[in-house]
């Protein structure tokens, strides 16, 4: 049986498009520099409002990835 060891990583992903694009935002940009992404957590949730009433979402995710051997 195969054994693998997990590190954690917290970032803040953002979109203007709702919270389900603020999570794809953040786990696309991790995917560029982070390999063996295997699992996400989202701890927090909120937005901000822009003076205009425009509203950016912004989501707290921990990421887990696979420790190369």
């Amino acid at each position: 049986m195969e054994h693998h060891v997990f590190k954690l990583l917290e970032i803040v992903g953002t979109s203007g498009e709702g919270i389900d694009g603020a999570v794809k935002a953040a786990l696309a940009r991790a995917r560029e520099t982070v390999r063996h992404v295997r699992w996400f957590e989202v701890t927090a949730a909120r937005g901000f409002v822009h003076d205009s009433g425009e509203i950016e979402y912004q989501v707290t995710l921990k990421i887990g990835f696979a420790i190369d051997d």
